[in-house]
């Protein structure tokens, strides 16, 4: 019986839904699985003990003392959690927690009087607390191996449907590709900024694909019609799963729609329309010769070929739940993969049912 429960519950985790499992807890489930990252950081963290402008000698028995001291808080809470001095924690509470966070943050406090750096490494451990509960809890590394493995499929899918949709999308993405204030603006912009363009836009359509998600997931799960429904948490840590999942097809679409672009403008713009447009090259160029003609690629023409994936990139993801034909082709496979899915969950919870 047990073995059946971990054969479910294995197949949630390998298919980024560890909040399917029931009496999923972050104290268990969450934190014990990231003990070795943490401890490792948390030994690093030694060296906040020391100084450049101490002699050498020093700095070693520093980081002696403040290795003592966290071994010795360390065990001290063992003791108190009924757990021998020299084990691993079991369970990570809010106690392995706040002592993870605070401990290794007072060591340039008393050595050095530092109060940013205590307040500076109080913060990073906090923030990777929290990056380790969301990681793990909600699955991102079972669901990227899973996008992984399925990334032949999911390719194919793409290609399908970048094909599908090239003839509308160079409608307007030739126009604006060959329009000269277009280059202009991407020509002159830092790559800083079409970074954090590239950020908003993918922001952008996740918030859409998080408003819409919702009514899908209420379909789907009425449609399979298995077990009871969803928990909050168990729906969120779905709905992160099909982001994830979004986001595979469009990266695959928007960079082909780049290179696409990359390739045309070589072919398309010369040096000469270059100097017509008056736009320079900015940054790097290369000259490279194809079948006697002198082909340019240069950091201008990238930019503007992000620039244009960037808003396929949108327009594709928008299009996903919005466009008839492409809704079903991203969300069919989905659909068969979730009633499989619903219909395990609903074994799995009579299994459990029955076992008590």
């Amino acid at each position: 019986m047990g073995t059946d429960l971990e054969r479910y519950e294995q197949r949630f985790r390998r298919a980024g839904l560890p909040l399917f499992i029931e009496d999923f807890s972050p104290t268990h489930d969450i934190f014990t699985r990231a003990t070795p990252l943490m401890v490792l950081v948390f030994l690093a963290e030694v060296l906040g003990a020391t100084s450049l402008d101490w002699p050498w000698w020093v700095n070693v028995l520093a980081a002696a003392g403040a290795l003592l001291i966290l071994v010795l808080g360390f065990g001290l809470l063992n003791g108190l959690r009924g757990r021998p001095f020299w084990s691993l924690p079991t369970r990570f509470g809010t106690p392995e927690l706040a002592v993870f966070v605070l401990l290794p943050a007072l060591f340039p406090l008393t050595t050095q009087g530092q109060v940013r750096q205590f307040f500076g490494i109080a913060v990073g451990n906090l923030l990777l607390v929290g990056a380790v509960y969301v990681v793990v809890g909600y699955g991102l590394i079972a669901t990227t191996y899973w996008s992984l493995r399925r990334l032949a499929g999911e390719l194919g899918n793409s290609i399908a449907s970048l094909v599908r949709a090239l003839p509308l999308l160079l409608v307007f993405s030739l126009v604006l590709f060959v329009n000269t204030e277009m280059w202009q603006v991407f020509a002159g912009m830092p790559v800083e900024f079409i970074l954090v363009s590239v950020a908003a836009f993918t922001l952008l359509s996740t918030l859409f694909l998080m408003m819409r998600l919702p009514k899908e997931l209420d379909s789907i799960e009425r449609e399979a019609g298995s077990g009871p429904p969803l928990r909050r948490l168990q729906r969120l840590n779905l709905s992160v799963s099909m982001v994830i999942r979004q986001w595979t097809q469009v990266l695959v679409v928007s960079s082909g729609v780049g290179l696409f672009f990359v390739a045309f403008g070589m072919l398309a713009i010369s040096r000469h329309i270059y100097q017509n447009w008056a736009i320079s090259p900015i940054g790097w160029s290369y000259d490279v010769q194809f079948l006697g003609h002198q082909l340019v690629i240069s950091a201008a023409l990238v930019k503007v070929a992000v620039g244009i994936a960037n808003f396929t990139g949108l327009y594709y993801s928008i299009a996903l739940l919005t466009d008839s034909s492409y809704r079903e082709e991203f969300l069919d496979n989905i659909t068969v993969e979730l009633r499989e899915l619903f219909s395990a969950r609903a074994q799995y919870l009579e299994l459990r049912r029955t076992s008590v």
